[in-house]
């Protein structure tokens, strides 16, 4: 870790770190309220801020850092390769309230790696020293963190790059497992993740395909990882941070009902943009986080299925309705079912 800054304390000293996975379009300042709700990680990520030559501070992402009241840390995400634009940005965000200012190096979006940034970045270890070692004299009062993935096609650059950020002293890695190109369908490769626990200076969070508190113990136990990130099953379950951290004390985990799932729902619903949103729209865009929700909740697939058929608001809510009401003793599953 540099020797100038450190991370902010958890507020759990005696469990390993958790953090909820910035995702584009999910992970706004209402998401993270509504984690909150539900059992917040230590650290929350933003979305990206996109830096170009152009560019300024996205006012919608930045309410996630100035009107955040979750009471946990809050990291910076920039996407881009423009070394001058990539410092002024960090410049600016070091004057707000954020945990440190963190480099996306893994999008696996074709529209965006196919721009030489996010995980487009990895094929150019040269650029990602020079980038660091820019970003590493700008931010200097705080901590400076990377996301990132094994490697574009392949890992060929991934050592390279884990020596890389040893050199610049960046102060956290969060690595996914997969490529770039494997977007989220290939295994994940927890034995690199090992490797890079072993390699760099900096505590490493294990990325991909955390989708329960179970798996976050293992892959805990599997890589030496000093935390765990959590991307899209934080959307199906809220509760995982809370649930990671009951596992952890090996304590009981508490049983969600599905009434409560059914209300997870309706907060959803009642996104801060729903009332300039077309029925259509935001039924589509609950839809995104029911992709998730879904396989924790029917082992036939039946909901998933018929949830994706609705078009209106109303068959939508009947049918949460049918699934999550129907049976009082029914519960959240505590781990997606297979097969679904």
């Amino acid at each position: 870790m540099s020797s100038q800054v450190s991370l902010p304390q958890s507020l759990h000293k005696d469990l390993p770190l958790t953090a909820l996975a910035p995702m584009q379009d999910v992970t706004n300042l209402w998401f993270m309220k509504v984690i909150a709700h539900y059992g917040s990680p230590d650290y929350f990520f933003t979305e990206y801020f996109r830096v170009n030559d152009t560019s300024r501070l996205n006012r919608s992402i930045l309410a996630a850092i100035t009107e955040n009241d979750t009471g946990r840390p809050v990291f910076a995400q920039m996407i881009g390769e423009s070394i001058p634009d990539l410092v002024r940005t960090a410049i600016d965000l070091c004057r707000y309230n954020i945990a440190g200012v963190d480099l996306n190096m893994g999008c696996p979006a074709p529209r965006i790696y196919r721009k030489n940034v996010g995980g487009g970045l990895l094929l150019y270890p040269e650029k990602v020293d020079r980038i660091l070692a820019e970003l590493r004299q700008a931010v200097n009062d705080r901590p400076l963190t990377v996301k990132m993935r094994l490697g574009f096609e392949n890992t060929d650059t991934f050592y390279e790059i884990l020596d890389t950020i040893n050199r610049h002293s960046i102060d956290l890695l969060s690595l996914h497992g997969r490529t770039v190109k494997d977007m989220y369908h290939s295994s994940v490769k927890y034995d690199l993740i090992a490797e890079a626990v072993k390699r760099v200076d900096c505590p490493v969070l294990a990325n991909g395909n955390i989708y329960s508190a179970f798996a976050a113990l293992e892959v805990l136990s599997q890589t030496g990882a000093a935390g765990v990130m959590v991307g899209r099953w934080a959307i199906g379950n809220p509760w995982i941070f809370t649930q990671i951290r009951q596992a952890l004390r090996f304590e009981t985990i508490t049983p969600v009902y599905a009434i409560e799932v059914r209300n997870y729902i309706e907060r959803l619903w009642q996104t801060p943009t729903a009332a300039n949103m077309p029925e259509r729209s935001r039924v589509g865009y609950l839809k995104m986080f029911l992709n998730y929700i879904a396989l924790l909740v029917d082992v036939e697939g039946d909901f998933l299925r018929l949830m994706r058929q609705t078009q209106t608001e109303i068959e939508l809510f009947n049918l949460c309705d049918r699934f999550l009401l129907s049976d009082s003793t029914k519960t959240l599953a505590l781990a997606p079912y297979s097969g679904v």
